[in-house]
């Protein structure tokens, strides 16, 4: 079965190629500051450290105005516009994406500004026209390296590499239809866990109006109910994409079952592991390295905006995808690509996360922390904390404000009524003493004995 994607994939270039519709990424090479061999440093100018710095804790120290803290505080809207102030409240951050703490890092930060002096932003274009440099270039090799892939497709944001991915499959059936309306049996069937994030699931209905896709929903890591989905569908290319360690709910996928129903009915499998990145497996190489199956993962989706601390997406995947989704991604073929300075810190990044193995050690080491002073069992760090109305959650998130930790509540539409949350994620850069107090906070205003987690009501609204 999956001989027939890679035919379908090789079918669909060629027609591409006969239509004049493929498409070329030609680097552009910066000569303008130093000479090439200054441009392509080795792992070993990259300054990493063996423990925490004080600079790393300012990605987890924030200030906000007392205006906008007061407005928090009593549940008043605020457009930002608090400028001028001289009083500020520091707050500990629970609330952010910056798992490994690598937003403040000093290495990172002067890869950006050493590309910025030399190169300024760099071409300002789309990737197919000017923007694609070899600072782009060498970014998706690491990236393929650390997903154990062929190649990897850069995108301004993982929402965008997804949007990218799910039209690009739509594509295929569209290709090998030749113009024609496909047959049932000659669709893209696509089956998506039913709480995957919104960028898969706008990808999916942008994929949907090609008249070239099935859309199946199976119940949130529901393997019997996938298996029978697959087992009754008759499209003979199938596609099962599920995020890796759900956004909301800090659960894993089951990565070991997805696998075995893979080798069963031959689907391609495409993850999003936009936070598994970095924290999870030995080498940070993400969820499936986690769970030694990253053969067996067909496509990776994934972003530079969380553990990474920089910005962008990434699709790691075959050269062959890769020339498709360049093709056909229209999320990727009409954005601007990726400034140089970001490009270069965000390399700067995928080699300090893997030099500074404390980083991801430390993070478990929080999950474990929080797991023993609260006796909730969860399992990564994202932690989503359903406590009810939305009136409990306001609560909750003001009591954590007066006690100096930023924590959010979570209320539809982006959970259903009476599901609202605090989601709480954990960094490599909070410590033992920052779980200590700041569940001791929490405990004032949720009743750990009580607590929901990892969406056991039903999750959170589809999108």
């Amino acid at each position: 079965m999956l001989r027939s994607w890679d035919h379908g994939v090789e079918e669909a270039l060629q027609k591409l190629e006969h239509l004049q519709l493929l498409r070329s990424l030609r680097p552009i090479y910066l000569q303008n500051g130093p000479t090439q061999e200054a441009q392509n440093p080795v792992d070993d100018e990259f300054h990493v450290f063996d423990e925490m710095q004080p600079w790393d804790r300012s990605s987890v120290e924030v200030h906000i105005p007392e205006p906008t803290f007061q407005k928090w505080l009593h549940d008043i809207p605020s457009s930002g516009d608090e400028e001028g102030t001289h009083k500020f409240r520091k707050l500990l951050l629970f609330s952010g994406n910056d798992y490994l703490g690598l937003s403040s890092h000093p290495t990172i930060g002067k890869a950006a500004s050493k590309a910025a002096l030399e190169h300024g932003m760099g071409p300002r274009g789309s990737a197919l026209i000017c923007g694609y440099t070899d600072y782009h270039r060498r970014l998706e090799s690491c990236i393929a390296d650390l997903k154990k892939k062929e190649d990897c497709l850069l995108c301004p944001t993982g929402f965008a590499a997804n949007m990218a991915l799910m039209v690009a499959l739509g594509n295929v059936g569209s290709l090998l239809a030749a113009g024609k309306t496909p047959l049932t049996n000659e669709k893209i069937a696509i089956f998506s866990d039913a709480l995957n994030h919104a960028s898969i699931i706008d990808g999916i209905r942008l994929a949907e109006r090609q008249k070239s896709v099935e859309i199946f929903i199976y119940r949130h890591c529901d393997m019997t109910h996938l298996n029978a989905l697959l087992s009754s569908c008759t499209m003979r290319k199938k596609v099962v994409v599920t995020d890796s360690l759900f956004s909301m709910d800090g659960d894993f996928a089951p990565m070991i079952e997805l696998v075995k129903l893979r080798k069963e009915h031959g689907f391609l499998l495409v993850i999003d592991d936009a936070h598994g990145t970095f924290v999870c497996g030995k080498n940070g190489g993400g969820v499936a390295e986690q769970y030694n199956c990253e053969r067996d993962v067909d496509i990776c989706v994934g972003t530079l905006s969380k553990a990474a601390g920089c910005h962008g997406g990434f699709i790691a995947c075959s050269k062959r995808w890769k020339q498709l989704i360049q093709s056909r991604g229209r999320s990727f073929i009409f954005s601007t690509a990726t400034p140089i300075p970001i490009a270069a810190a965000a390399r700067a990044a995928l080699i300090v996360a893997r030099k500074e193995t404390w980083r991801r050690r430390e993070i478990w080491n929080r999950v474990q922390d929080f797991r023993a002073l609260t006796g909730i069992p969860i399992n990564s760090p994202i932690i989503s904390l359903i406590v009810g109305s939305e009136e409990k959650a306001l609560q909750a998130s003001q009591s954590l404000l007066k006690s100096g930790f930023h924590v959010t509540a979570i209320r539809p539409p982006t959970v259903p009524p009476n599901s609202c949350r605090l989601r709480v994620t954990l960094s490599a850069t909070h410590t033992r003493d920052d779980i200590e107090r700041f569940t001791a906070a929490l405990s004032l205003c949720v009743n750990f004995q009580e607590i929901g987690i990892h969406g056991s009501n039903g999750g959170y609204a589809r999108l």
